[in-house]
């Protein structure tokens, strides 16, 4: 992509991207939450947030918020967050970003709040691959529970699962982002990371980044179409 010639042209040319996940920010539960949502263009919510903050935070900005289920939004059930898009087992285009969503954890109770063994994860996953051809591929995978063995945790709860990596592999996109392992659960986590040609990405509580303008960039294709 050829670097545009003036600041005011570059500026356009990138989108700002705030993740959040498990933990409402103290930085945005203030004030200045106006101030601090200034120049961002998409919110990614990575789940177990309650709704009202979900809601809050539609107060001050216009942006879309999308989201995925986290294993404590039981809340969830009896109704969404309003102002807020669920993309959860869907493949979402915003502006020529296909984000696929899949969001809830390995499951370690009874408890029927989003908690998925491997195989059920695995058939959420191939019921998404119909969508995931008619867009072409997928840019972001976004998830609330890691992947097996990429920063996941050793108990049955934070263990990740496997067919993220396999999402990786089939897909390619270039950004995975997830929750659920919050960042003082281990000093050794790391807040960002890649695995081939994809940025991971710890949402806890919050994280910007910034990604090319995806209307402006072509879209690599697979499945061999375009």
């Amino acid at each position: 992509m050829q670097r545009p010639k003036d600041r005011k042209e570059w500026s356009k040319s990138i989108v700002k991207i705030l993740a959040i996940s498990d933990v409402p920010s103290k930085l945005l539960w203030d004030e200045s939450v106006r101030k601090r949502l200034e120049g961002i263009d998409l919110i990614l919510s990575c789940g177990d947030l309650p709704k009202k903050y979900l809601e809050y935070l539609t107060n001050f900005t216009t942006v879309p918020i999308l989201y995925v289920h986290g294993n404590h939004d039981g809340s969830y059930k009896e109704s969404e967050p309003g102002g807020c898009i669920c993309v959860d087992d869907a493949v979402y285009v915003w502006k020529g970003l296909r984000i696929m969503g899949l969001g809830g954890c390995n499951r370690y109770n009874r408890d029927d709040t989003f908690q998925y063994t491997e195989a059920e994860m695995r058939w959420r996953a191939r019921k998404l691959w119909l969508a995931a051809r008619r867009a072409g591929g997928i840019d972001i995978l976004l998830t609330h529970a890691p992947a097996s063995g990429l920063n996941d945790g050793t108990d049955k709860a934070h263990k990740g699962f496997q067919v993220f990596n396999d999402l990786m592999d089939l897909y390619q996109p270039k950004w995975f982002i997830h929750g659920h392992m919050h960042l003082n659960y281990d000093v050794k986590l790391p807040r960002v990371c890649t695995r081939g040609g994809t940025t991971v990405i710890n949402a806890t509580e919050r994280y910007e980044f910034e990604i090319p303008d995806p209307v402006q960039v072509p879209k690599r294709k697979l499945f061999g179409r375009g």
